[in-house]
């Protein structure tokens, strides 16, 4: 089975890049030591253990040049120094130091080659530990002289070097990893800076800009950046001054004709039926045209951009009330908590503008309002909004949010609209921190949900 590993972060990979060079470094610093160490430790201990040999051999080849001396009583007198011990054949017998060591201790290779008059090491491993086993030749005295010399105390010396250098391998690598922590944030930082002010200015932050860097390889990231977003706050000013003007202009002609439809409207009687049926007509689309124009000149002031900190507390109980009040709605069609627990910090024309959407919007598409709530929960007050209509389908919730879009008119009845409504209110959600959605209601149709952070008590 393979684990799945999910991708890593650009920071995770710089500290790993750095753990895992700094690990192989110190591996492969720490195998060279250890072998040069271990190989110079062992040759010396041989050469010594060899020069001690030929002379324990000379020793003991001096004393058996006397007449009628005995093997085994100079082995009982010889005490090879570094607690080594002794075995030695003469003649096919075979005499050692210690009555645990014996012939079988002495690897076969070896008796060959003293036995063709010619010195040896080999290095075995005993029931006692490591030992090496110098063989040689005593021609003179006729016997072939074997030292076993220990060496656990340089096994012990090598496994403290050994736990030593791994030690500071570990050092190392978490050295390396401390390192690339503190490198990491380094090379980090810069994108942490961009992503911030990027985020400050999609909220409508339009003067955030990137501060002036001394190193040389982010200075073109730095002055494209600040160009970037100097082009981009021309670009909406000059979309604002566009819109003021196209307003201004607008505006002009559409009173004085309004003006006139209204003269007209006075004078009803007077016209032919056909002319009265073309009054009403020209009287609706008039009034959709100016329904249109507001609703445009409102999304451009509210078009991202946030509230600002000094925004007045509203309460949001109350202000639904009013704006039901001034639509003739019964007074029981709301449920609202306290006043204090429904306080928000916003603008109040624009949060006003919202709700009042929200109604129109019930009334236009949905078959009308059946209930509002105001509610604070989670630190949150909303605005729930119920309507007599077949509801939303789930495909369509996210994109009647959008400009100019049109819901479903699957309900007897529903007037035509600009599209605009909504889109407006979820600029103003968006601009006081808060969100909009659309879910199903209980009573059957369409459930809309404007959600604000509530104000601090």
């Amino acid at each position: 089975m393979r684990l799945a590993l999910g991708p890593r972060g650009l920071r995770a990979r710089i500290v790993l890049a750095f753990s895992v060079g700094a690990l192989l470094v110190s591996a492969v610093l720490v195998a060279t030591t250890f072998g040069l160490a271990r190989s110079y430790l062992l040759d010396q201990r041989e050469d010594a253990a060899t020069r001690q040999a030929f002379t324990d051999a000379e020793v003991l080849a001096s004393r058996l040049s006397t007449a009628g001396t005995e093997v085994g009583d100079e082995l009982a007198d010889l005490v090879p120094s570094g607690g080594a011990d002794v075995v030695v054949s003469r003649d096919g017998a075979w005499y050692s130091s210690q009555l645990d060591l014996g012939p079988r201790d002495v690897p076969a290779a070896l008796q060959e080659l003293v036995a063709a008059g010619s010195a040896g090491t080999v290095r075995v491993r005993l029931p006692s530990g490591p030992h090496l086993v110098v063989g040689v030749p005593v021609v003179a005295a006729g016997v072939q002289f074997y030292e076993v010399a220990p060496l656990v105390e340089l096994q012990g010396a090598l496994r403290t070097l050994a736990a030593v250098l791994g030690a500071g391998a570990l050092t190392a690598t978490a050295a390396g990893a401390g390192f690339g922590v503190w490198a990491s944030r380094r090379v980090v930082q810069p994108l942490e800076q961009v992503a911030g002010a990027a985020t400050r200015i999609a909220g409508g932050e339009l003067g955030i800009r990137l501060p002036p860097s001394e190193d040389p390889d982010l200075l073109a990231i730095v002055a494209s950046f600040n160009s970037m977003v100097d082009a981009l706050e021309s670009r909406i000013a000059r979309d604002a001054r566009f819109v003021g003007d196209v307003s201004h202009e607008l505006r002009s002609p559409l009173t004085s004709l309004t003006t006139s439809v209204e003269v007209l409207g006075a004078r009803r009687e007077e016209l032919s039926g056909r002319g009265r049926q073309a009054l009403t007509l020209v009287e609706e689309e008039l009034g959709r045209f100016r329904r249109t124009l507001d609703d445009l000149l409102e999304l451009a002031r509210v078009d991202g951009a946030p509230v600002q900190e000094s925004a007045e507390p509203v309460s949001l109980a109350a202000l639904v009330r009013e704006v039901l009040a001034r639509r003739g709605c019964p007074a029981d069609l709301v449920q609202a908590d306290a006043d204090g627990t429904t306080t928000v910090r916003g603008d109040k024309t624009r949060l006003e503008r919202a709700v009042t959407n929200l109604l129109d919007n019930a009334d236009r598409h949905g078959g009308g309002v059946v209930g509002v709530r105001v509610r604070r929960t989670d630190g949150a007050v909303q605005v729930v909004v119920d309507d007599a209509g077949p509801g939303v389908p789930p495909a369509e919730r996210e994109r009647v949010f959008e400009r100019f879009a049109r819901g479903p008119r699957a309900a007897r009845g529903s007037l035509p609209g600009a599209g605009l409504g909504l889109a407006i209110v979820g600029e103003t959600a968006g601009g006081h921190g808060g969100a909009a959605w659309i879910s199903d209601s209980p009573a059957g149709g369409a459930r809309l949900t404007l959600s604000l952070p509530g104000a601090d008590a």
